[in-house]
């Protein structure tokens, strides 16, 4: 038990750069009180005191402002960040190392009483007020991109943005994209979701900007290998005209 509570401060060092310490993270952060409760919650609901694990959901609701099923499956170093208005359905299954933000909702679209909510596999990451809507699955590493209404089932390791939400991103199919990802995370923030397919101009200005930070960079190397190249003819002519001729 120790172990897990461990791991899930750990996951908010590893996913939150404004945390200060462990004390404020056990004591001033909601997602992680909400994964407590409904720890308990569902311990209760697995051992069929149903009503008793609703009452606990809804005491964790009534505190953090996020909304647990008592029968839903979370992974381990499950984060969620902000929190306020995340809905976890009932029937919802989440991986390890999954990252939701606020304003998330993980919910079904029909009254079946089987399978209703998605299935969240490993290293997910599903941004500020998207809605993942059915019994699907959104393979390992995929990212949902913030206010995406997600109703199919996303490929691990893509990227699906919009309403309805289109993919965007796979694996490294897309270079160009693939480059601008890697310098966005050298400069310091994350591009997830930056694509030419996204009508923002805001996006598209990101986007034309670091296609030209790349292209500078290209013409620098290719200068500086110039300037070596010149810089070791010039080394060679002042040795050859230092050279003495052997006449007298």
């Amino acid at each position: 038990m120790f172990e897990r509570f461990k791991e899930d401060i750990q996951a908010i060092r590893d996913r939150d750069p404004a945390l200060r310490g462990t004390w404020e993270a056990v004591t001033a952060y909601p997602g992680l009180h909400a994964i407590w409760i409904h720890r308990l919650a569902h311990g209760l609901w697995n051992r069929r005191l149903y009503w008793l694990g609703r009452m606990f959901s809804h005491f964790g609701r009534w505190v953090t402002g996020i909304e647990i099923h008592p029968g839903a499956q979370l992974g381990r170093r499950f984060f969620i960040d902000h929190g306020l208005g995340v809905v976890i359905g009932e029937t919802t299954v989440i991986g390890n190392d999954c990252t939701i933000y606020q304003g998330v909702t993980l919910g079904g679209t029909s009254w079946s009483p089987g399978k209703r909510h998605p299935t969240l596999e490993d290293d997910v990451v599903v941004g500020a007020g998207a809605k993942v809507l059915g019994p699907f699955t959104v393979g390992k590493g995929a990212r949902i991109g913030s206010n995406a209404v997600v109703v199919k089932e996303v490929p691990a390791g893509c990227t699906a943005v919009g309403v309805p939400a289109k993919l965007v991103k796979c694996g490294e199919a897309n270079a160009q994209v693939s480059d601008r990802a890697e310098l966005a995370q050298r400069i310091g923030f994350d591009l997830y979701g930056v694509t030419a397919e996204m009508p923002d101009p805001v996006t598209r200005g990101i986007e034309a900007m670091l296609d030209h930070v790349r292209e500078l960079e290209k013409q620098q190397a290719e200068l500086r290998a110039l300037a070596e190249r010149l810089e070791k003819q010039i080394e060679a002519t002042s040795v050859a005209a230092d050279r003495p001729t052997g006449t007298g």
